[in-house]
């Protein structure tokens, strides 16, 4: 029996995926990427911005063709799109067989099992709790790097996002199991593990009374064979002391941290629901860099959210130049339905949004080129993540870079090297995002 399993969306929504991979291999399931030879095909969707719904849709649509022309006896529909509009997928696309939730992955073996004898199966479960994992996560990024989840659901309720109708409020993982997993994610390999969740600096008030990424953190450090660990999500207003001595003292946690602020003008944050403005960003901003000088900051943008102006636009853009992010995405606003930004007065045209939005990344291609010329001569630490074809080079990762989101830092060098490498480098140029080095 075998499986094609797509996942879709962002890193979070992966780690459900391995589970679930996880959980079918252990029955003896065969993973392939053909989809004509798969007997079962899953996608876990997203739907986060239109795009995402779009490209869920479209994947769903294009694997449904294989019930008709290849081996396919079971397409399932996991995640958010499938909690958000299970009765809608099952209407307009009849060749799903079944749809799970994106707090019930748990039951995917009985999906499977049930969607094979020809029975159509639907589990939406409560978002409540977290699903009950039995057996280990089939690791899908290479085995040298790993996301772990510590949370699931936000409590944020910003004005613009459907996460908390479809992954419910903030639920922390347990420090044990978190710990479990780390240990046994070590064991097969993995040398960096990359913190995630909606928002990972909340983690463990609602079981423990305080937050406690700090504590997970200086747990995590003490594990043997672990190099890195990196932190994405953090909310500015949620930064803590304790979490900044943690980051700065303990030596395998990265001086990264990934800090979503969307945008500076007071107006506009405060229609987007956050809880910051624009002088405690700086203030956040300029401590954290006197706390840990060599600290590389990572954030992301939303262009043209309504009742942005021409004038907000360029306070941004000022900021950006201010602020110097070593690391910046900007996205263009997406109305999704059932939130309080998309029936907002003053919704912006695309062509201004997607204008605004080139403009920021133009001017951060400046900034992170600026910010790379002042590398040269710095020696790092570097994952080597593969080779140049056809050429002596190989791409790699810093502490600066997370996967997939960030720059590579390209190494000349006739010394074989293979993928997972730990190897220290010179920094000797730089090229737009990305560095130049070579091996020390």
């Amino acid at each position: 029996m075998k499986l094609l399993f797509i996942s879709l969306g962002c890193d979070k929504n992966l780690v459900d995926s391995e589970f679930m991979i996880g959980m079918l291999a252990n029955e003896g399931i065969e993973l392939t990427d053909d989809e004509n030879e798969a007997d079962i095909i899953i996608v876990n969707s997203c739907c986060f911005i239109g795009d995402a719904k779009e490209e869920s849709i479209n994947t769903i649509l294009e694997m449904a063709q294989y019930k008709n022309t290849g081996k396919c006896r079971s397409l399932i529909v996991t995640g958010c799109l499938a909690q958000r509009y299970s009765d809608e997928i099952f209407k307009e696309i009849p060749e799903v067989d079944a749809i799970l939730g994106t707090n019930s992955y748990d039951s995917i073996v009985e999906a499977v099992k049930q969607t094979l004898e020809k029975k159509t199966y639907k589990n939406l479960h409560t978002l409540e709790g977290l699903p009950t994992i039995k057996t280990k996560r089939l690791i899908t990024t290479g085995g040298h790097y790993a996301y772990l989840k510590i949370a699931e659901g936000c409590n944020k309720n910003c004005t613009y996002c459907v996460i908390p109708s479809v992954r419910g409020r903030y639920r922390s993982v347990p420090m044990e199991d978190l710990i479990e997993q780390a240990e046994s994610l070590v064991r097969s390999g993995v040398k960096e593990l990359i913190l995630v969740a909606q928002e990972t600096t909340l983690y463990g008030m609602d079981l423990y009374g305080k937050k406690s990424l700090h504590l997970l953190l200086d747990k995590l450090n003490e594990i043997d064979g672990l190099f890195w660990i990196r932190i994405m999500y953090c909310y500015p207003e949620e930064i803590y002391d304790e979490l900044i001595e943690s980051i700065a003292n303990d030596e395998k946690v990265c001086h990264y941290i990934d800090m979503p602020i969307q945008h500076c003008n007071d107006d506009i944050l405060k229609r987007m629901g956050r809880k910051t403005n624009k002088k405690e960003l700086i203030g956040q901003i300029n401590m954290l860099r006197e706390r840990i000088p060599d600290i590389t900051l990572r954030t992301t943008l939303i262009c043209g959210f309504p009742g942005e102006t021409q004038e907000a636009h360029e306070e941004l853009m000022q900021f950006i130049n201010d602020m110097e992010f070593d690391r910046l995405g900007a996205f263009t606003y997406s109305p999704e339905e059932g939130t309080k930004a998309a029936v907002m007065d003053n919704q912006i045209d695309e062509e201004v949004k997607s204008d605004w939005q080139a403009q920021v990344m133009e001017l951060q291609e400046e900034v992170i080129f600026d910010k790379n010329e002042t590398m040269k001569g710095r020696e790092l630490y570097v994952f080597i993540e593969g080779k140049v074809a056809d050429e002596n080079a190989y791409i790699g990762r810093t502490y600066r870079d997370a996967p997939n989101v960030d720059g590579y830092i390209f190494i000349n060098s006739d010394e074989e090297l293979v993928t997972g490498d730990i190897v220290k480098v010179r920094v000797t140029g730089a090229y737009e995002y990305d560095l130049i080095g070579e091996l020390i």
